[in-house]
């Protein structure tokens, strides 16, 4: 499953990490938080609302590198004005790979504060990582953070102390936390995977956590499904069928709904979901819809899995899938509706971009009545536009890119080689390069006339890394 997906070295010598004077931003009409991965529930990665970044901005900006303990390989979440000991503060939150989290005032830099979690110094260095992005409550006052440890913690957004922390698997050395946490009505939803190489034994599964309590309400297990508990993963079968995607659990916002795709492992489509989407009820507790490909058996064996991305909900009854099968999936999800099992019956696929094989989250964007679909792999970006049950390419480069982000008109892809990319999104012309050092999953967030991007690779095993926040230069 995790076949690494290095980006062949780091650069060999990352930015100067000279401080940069910096000042208030550029501000939208309105402030806006990015309070979770990919901005909302659905993972769109697209906000409806102005960020406050213009194309005539860009050459204004400048670059402040914060040195931070550790290094995020993910994203970033943002609130504006929260309180911090008392005081307002916009705020960047982010997680390290071994799993502390930090509050970062985003006018200067600073560090506001960091809850780092029992053990830390047991797991630092080693293969124990997590590569998930927190998500802020409504409340603004809490947000929620994983650690390798297997915990889920409810931290206060003024001074970082723990509410609560609930453990979401009984292996945590074999069960990673990679994808990003989500929030829905009053319930944290968080996934699992498995670690590099595949060692067994480990089951992808789906946790719903009370909010207010930290109580485990529900679980879904991709494997040995008819149990709805957290289990010891040797006591089932079959191993495998991590939920690692970079967008983790995706949600309807109409139904709350939750969305994963799985991972290689063995699909009888009954107890065993291995290399397959999933539609769940809000609780987790029922299949609503689901799909597999016909080569199910191939894709098992080869390690080519369905869940290197996450389910993208493309409006309308359609649905975007990717994978490691370098394929792009549209699936008519009326079609693949209720328990009885669906195996193939795509609407139409197309390649990714080169044909590579999928790791990112895709964006989708609503446009002047059309629904656009940005790609970015190791290979390329591309643009698609939905038309019935069809992607029709729309541009393309041979930028390679991580998750992308639509912001005001314009597409944000970071090359993990080193360097931001800025495109107008409708036509692909490239409006601008940031610079900044090289990196593996992490992705750009721009809000409150900002940008934000961290730098660095998980699998370099670092505990000090790099997080970028670009501003409008003072004068």
């Amino acid at each position: 499953m995790y076949a690494r997906w290095r980006v062949g070295f780091m650069l060999a010598a990352m930015c100067s990490l000279a401080a940069v004077a910096v000042a208030s931003p550029s501000r939208a009409a309105a402030h806006q938080d990015w309070p979770m991965f990919g901005w909302d529930v659905g993972r769109s990665s697209a906000p409806d609302v102005s960020m406050g970044v213009t194309a005539n901005d860009l050459g204004k900006l400048q670059r402040q590198q914060v040195r931070i303990d550790g290094t995020v390989d993910a994203s970033a979440i943002y609130l504006h004005g929260v309180a911090v000991k008392g005081a307002p503060h916009d705020v960047f939150f982010v997680t390290t790979t071994y799993g502390k989290t930090l509050a970062i005032d985003a006018d200067n830099g600073k560090l506001l504060w960091e809850f780092t979690p029992p053990g830390y110094d047991s797991v630092k260095g080693t293969y124990r990582i997590t590569t998930s992005t927190p998500v802020a409550d409504p409340d603004r006052k809490f947000i929620y953070a994983a650690s390798p440890d297997g915990m889920i913690r409810k931290l206060a957004i003024d001074d970082g102390k723990v509410v609560w922390s609930t453990s979401i698997t009984r292996l945590p050395a074999r069960e990673k936390i990679a994808s990003p946490l989500g929030f829905f009505k009053g319930r944290v939803i968080a996934t699992t995977g498995g670690y590099i190489g595949d060692e067994p034994p480990y089951q992808g599964h789906v946790a719903i956590l009370d909010a207010r309590s930290g109580k485990l309400l529900h679980v879904w297990n991709a494997l040995c499904s008819d149990r709805h508990e957290l289990i010891d993963p040797k006591t089932c079968p079959e191993s495998d069928a991590a939920i690692w995607g970079r967008a983790g659990a995706v949600i309807d916002a109409k139904t709350g709904n939750i969305f994963v795709a799985t991972g290689n492992a063995p699909w009888d489509g009954k107890q065993n979901w291995g290399d397959a989407v999933i539609e769940l009820d809000p609780d987790a507790t029922q299949i609503l819809g689901n799909f597999t490909p016909a080569n199910t058996e191939y894709l098992n064996e080869h390690d080519e899995d369905v869940g290197s991305t996450s389910p993208v909900l493309a409006g309308g009854p359609y649905m975007v899938q990717g994978g490691k099968d370098g394929l792009l999936h549209v699936l008519d999800w009326q079609k693949m509706a209720g328990t009885t099992p669906h195996r193939g019956g795509e609407a139409s696929s197309v390649p990714t971009p080169g044909g590579a094989r999928l790791f990112t989250a895709p964006a989708r964007w609503r446009h002047a009545g059309t629904t656009w679909v940005f790609v970015a792999d190791n290979d390329g970006t591309e643009a698609f536009s939905l038309d019935g049950g069809a992607l029709k390419p729309r541009w393309r480069n041979s930028h390679a890119g991580t998750s992308p982000v639509v912001a005001d008109g314009m597409l944000f892809v970071y090359d993990p080689h080193g360097g931001l990319y800025v495109y107008d999104a409708v036509s692909g012309h490239q409006i601008d390069k940031l610079d900044c050092g090289g990196g593996h999953w992490n992705s750009p967030i721009v809000v409150d006339g900002r940008i934000a991007l961290p730098e660095g690779n998980a699998n370099d095993h670092a505990t000090r890394g790099v997080f970028d926040i670009w501003r409008i230069a003072r004068p």
